[in-house]
């Protein structure tokens, strides 16, 4: 099968096309031709003002749910919304009723994914059903395809564990990924703790309760010489940390989520339980500290924390109602719309080449000759997102009816495509 993108600009640092608008000729998977204008017919034709191409997106920590709770999100409907956002590769969860702690559970999720569009990465687990207190099989794991390992949204507490851990993965270059919060801490927190906590009347959980974790496990991996992964900081202080580990030449990287850097606390006031997310959205100050950090190069990569939902888990007293929203679709939306000043190139190496390198992923380049797996978008596209957008099996974003600059047009990976219309 034959796909040519008509006239499109290619973002790409390590392509000799970078910055040109060219055509792109894709044949069984691979890019044939890269030309100003190829004359051949093509069975897909994909032409439309302002369409830029890159290599493929990459989300590295979303929950698609699958097994044990497909009524929120499985692997289909994951792959779907990743699809319809831009993304050609995600990483799940270990999140999952079995829990992902078994050879046989990541054999489970890269084989069912298979003949998915887009590429499915498992996260093993580091304790033996995410409770903390014996590691898992990891390296059979690794061998069967886990990508990287953690547990998910219950972070490991025990300085010991995460220590034997991070020596464990040393073995195979293995990367462990946080979520840093020190749960002992706020354990009641409802919303970030401040003056807005403090005016509507629910609990709040301080931002210590990540800096400590993510100062313990800086200096554990520092001891053990292994790698470490922080997704989902919100904390300047944690920043801080994690640029002087950087200084120091640790193996040290972390990531943010699109909403943390649109989003503040004084959002809440409505107890719109779809921006009830952990960690929980920030000051407006904060907000402002975390774009400059991002900006100044101390965060790597961009992590949707896709975590659908259940119209009951949602729909429901602020305290009861779970945390996490969808964002696989809006991810790259909310970039571009919190902080146009984000150059292209940036954006690129943020959703793309930088995970990429984390996590020891092919990098593919725009260019003749090379594998195709292409992120297709429109940075200046204004649209405003309806329900019936989303691919994803739920609904818990507070971003329906909300406008946007710039939009995901699709991927195409491989032999598998998936455009908006």
């Amino acid at each position: 099968m034959k796909i040519l993108i008509r006239q499109v600009c290619i973002c790409d640092p390590k392509s000799p096309h970078h910055g040109k608008v060219k055509d792109i000729l894709i044949e069984n998977g691979l890019i044939r031709e890269v030309g100003d204008r190829i004359p051949e017919q093509a069975d897909h034709l994909i032409s439309r003002p302002g369409l830029h191409v890159s290599p493929g997106w990459v989300d590295v920590f979303s929950h698609f749910a699958d097994p044990g709770f497909e009524y929120k999100e499985d692997l289909e409907t994951g792959a779907a919304a990743a699809a319809a956002g831009g993304y050609t590769d995600v990483m799940v969860l270990p999140d999952t009723k079995p829990v992902v702690d078994t050879k046989s559970q990541v054999e489970y999720i890269r084989k069912k994914s298979a003949s998915l569009p887009v590429n499915i990465w498992p996260i093993g687990a580091i304790t033996k059903n995410q409770e903390g207190r014996e590691l898992a099989e990891m390296y059979d794991m690794h061998n069967s395809g886990a990508l990287a390992f953690g547990d998910g949204l219950k972070p490991i507490q025990s300085a010991g564990i995460l220590l034997k851990a991070l020596q464990y993965v040393r073995a195979f270059e293995g990367v462990i990924i946080q979520v840093p919060d020190d749960n002992t801490i706020g354990s009641s927190g409802l919303i970030n703790e401040g003056i807005v906590s403090t005016r509507l009347g629910l609990p709040g959980k301080p931002m210590m309760a990540e800096e400590l974790i993510v100062a313990r496990d800086i200096n554990l991996a520092r001891y053990a010489e292994s790698r470490i992964h922080f997704t989902g900081v919100t904390s300047p202080k944690s920043l801080e940390y994690i640029r002087r580990a950087k200084d120091e030449g640790l193996g040290v990287t972390c990531s943010v989520t699109p909403y943390h850097l649109l989003l503040t606390d004084e959002d809440l006031v409505a107890y719109d339980t779809n921006l009830k997310v952990f960690p929980p959205l920030r000051t407006r100050d904060t907000v402002r500290e975390l774009r400059m950090e991002l900006l100044n190069g101390t965060i790597d990569c961009i992590a949707t924390h896709h975590l659908p939902h259940e119209y009951d888990s949602k729909v429901l007293e602020f305290e009861h109602a779970q945390n996490g929203m969808v964002g696989l679709e809006t991810s790259y939306s909310i970039l571009k719309t919190a902080m146009p000043e984000l150059s292209e190139e940036r954006l690129i190496s943020l959703l793309s080449l930088t995970p990429r390198k984390i996590f020891g992923l092919p990098l593919p380049v725009v260019d003749a000759g090379q594998a195709c797996c292409l992120s297709l978008f429109d940075p200046a596209m204004a649209w405003t997102l309806d329900e019936n957008d989303l691919h994803s099996k739920s609904r818990n974003t507070p971003f329906i009816g909300k406008k946007f600059t710039g939009k995901p047009i699709g991927m195409i990976n491989g032999t598998k495509s998936f455009i908006r219309s």
